[in-house]
């Protein structure tokens, strides 16, 4: 019986011949965080060391709360720059680059065949371009500053092939909530979800990061798209280093395979508190809400801004509707500019942020009150997810969210296209 992607790259780490279910000691290629950094160097001063063991496998990318939204967070920044360079890590990315998933990836860290640990839990997003990526805790990451190891249980393996193709709009993320509606938010507890199918090779690398993202949502200890050569060939301009790609064998053993026909997918809308409690739009429609988010990590490209652009252009917001527009990163908010995007958001009524989390975060700019209701293109809709207990978020596509911005209600967008 032949190995899967996860059996095959964990063992090769670990130098042995492993299975899902056993346990291993690796060494991680790169080791992300953002804003935590400065918990996780208190945790790191625990261990009375002065240095590092790998500096230059630190990745360190300032973007939860940016610019500091107080004192304490403002200090925050401040240890985290210092201990940067007292610890000569190369890789730091300060407040003006944009989410860290994003800028991992548009910076060549997110490789096919690389094992990346991150304490961020949707670490799963570079598992898009074939990486296994894996979100862990706060203290796990000051333990592999210290030491360079990590010890991982190779995750058992979910399937999920994707054929056919997607109607008119439908985007990736109605797919993602299409499945963790059918499938549960526990589906993939601690077990890797391998996307795979004819339409899964056709997705771009834009909505393979929106499936990989959300594979946390679902459980995943990591998610992932093997990398065909249309990935491999625009990873060819990003690679900071040499990569070798890892495939899962034609023979491999999964504990499961689900198959699922794009064409049957109609937009979907995850209602609160869960990820998990997902209905079509249609079923939702004329629900009122007060605060619209389009961008983050999870939909904050070009692609999908396009897509909300496309719905916006030449109208205005519904009154007493708020939309925020949060580019993924700097460079994707540039590519939103030159296409004229952003004009069309900020003629419409919308207000653009910078590249950051504030908003999904429930940090800053864009804090909900008691008894308003969001509908937001981000990951996560738990209960105070984004300011009040008693608030509620709605999760959708980016065209979801555009349209039903138009009509001041949840909206089926296939009426606007």
């Amino acid at each position: 019986m032949g190995k899967t992607f996860s059996e095959k790259l964990l063992g090769e780490r670990a130098g042995t011949d492993v299975r899902a279910g056993d346990v291993v000691t690796v060494s991680p290629d790169f080791i992300l965080s953002h804003d935590n950094s400065a918990a996780i160097i208190q945790e790191f001063n625990k261990l009375d060391l002065e240095y590092v063991s790998e500096s230059d496998k630190i990745v360190i990318i300032l973007d939860h709360i940016v610019p500091a939204s107080s004192e304490k967070y403002a200090i925050n920044h401040k240890q985290i720059r210092e201990f940067v360079a007292y610890q000569k890590i190369p890789h730091f990315f300060d407040i003006s680059s944009g989410i860290c998933h994003q800028v991992f990836v548009e910076n060549g860290f997110a490789l096919p065949g690389k094992l990346i640990v991150g304490a961020d839990s949707h670490t799963t997003s570079y598992g898009a371009l074939g990486a296994f990526s894996v979100g862990i805790g706060r203290s796990e990451v000051a333990s592999v500053w210290a030491t360079d190891e990590i010890w991982l249980r190779i995750p058992e393996t979910i399937r999920i092939e994707l054929e056919g193709r997607l109607s008119k709009g439908v985007y990736a993320k109605d797919v993602i909530l299409h499945i963790i509606g059918n499938e549960g938010a526990d589906l993939a507890n601690y077990k890797a979800v391998e996307f795979a199918g004819s339409a899964a090779e056709s997705f771009t690398i834009a909505s393979r990061m929106v499936l990989a993202n959300m594979s946390a949502e679902m459980g995943a200890k990591n998610g992932y798209f093997l990398p065909n050569p249309s990935v491999l060939e625009w990873l060819e301009k990003k690679a900071s280093i040499e990569f070798e790609p890892v495939y899962s064998d034609a023979d491999a053993d999964y504990e499961s395979v689900l198959r699922y026909d794009l064409s049957n997918i109609a937009p979907m809308v995850a209602c609160p508190h869960s990820v998990d409690n997902v209905s079509p739009v249609t079923d939702l429609e004329g629900l009122e809400f007060h605060q619209a988010v389009i961008g983050t990590c999870t939909n904050g490209r070009l692609e999908d801004l396009e897509t909300a652009a496309g719905i916006l252009k030449g109208k205005k917001i519904y009154p007493g509707i708020r939309v925020l527009i949060i580019p993924a990163s700097r460079n994707e908010y540039l590519l939103a500019l030159r296409a004229g995007v952003l004009e069309v958001f900020v003629d419409s009524g919308c207000v653009v942020l910078n590249p950051g989390c504030g908003p999904c975060l429930g940090a800053h700019q864009g804090i909900l009150a008691p008894g308003e209701i969001a509908l937001s293109t981000a990951n996560r809709n738990f209960r105070g997810r984004m300011g009040s207990r008693d608030s509620e978020i709605y999760l959708a596509s980016p065209a979801t969210v555009a349209a039903s911005s138009l009509e001041g209600k949840i909206t089926d967008p296939r009426k606007l296209l």
